[in-house]
């Protein structure tokens, strides 16, 4: 039986850039960094060291010509956080596009985008 969601695959279109907005911009922690010498590079970022999920950016280039079957869409994401507006700021002031607060039912939430325009959102929960 399933117990727990232990990574996201999110295909990217350029690794390195991906890495630095999810590191610098977002303030990922870099989990592990992997290449098996044949074209296959694979990069785990998570929230902290300690997250029990995490994010793995593949080349999506190489993965569409090892598995053109595969769905290489972007997977809505959503994030928790426990300050909506500080962390709104933060990625702000990386220059990050950031959509406006909105109020749910479940709290308040806004979406950002990373640098190829894939958009995830956040949600207050303390």
């Amino acid at each position: 039986m399933i117990h727990q969601l232990g990574q996201v695959m999110l295909y990217v279109t350029n690794q390195d850039d991906a890495l630095k907005f999810w590191k610098e911009k977002v303030g990922f922690a870099v989990i592990s960094e992997e290449d098996n010498g044949q074209g296959m590079r694979w990069i785990e970022v998570a929230p902290t060291p300690e997250a029990e999920t995490s994010i793995v950016l593949h080349n999506k280039e190489f993965i569409a010509k090892m598995e053109p079957e595969l769905n290489l869409q972007t997977p809505s994401l959503l994030f928790y956080t426990e300050d909506l507006d500080k962390f709104r700021e933060n990625l702000l002031k990386q220059g990050i596009t950031v959509g406006e607060v909105m109020t749910m039912p479940t709290g308040k939430v806004f979406n950002f985008a990373d640098d190829e325009d894939n958009y995830f959102a956040v949600l207050e929960k303390k």
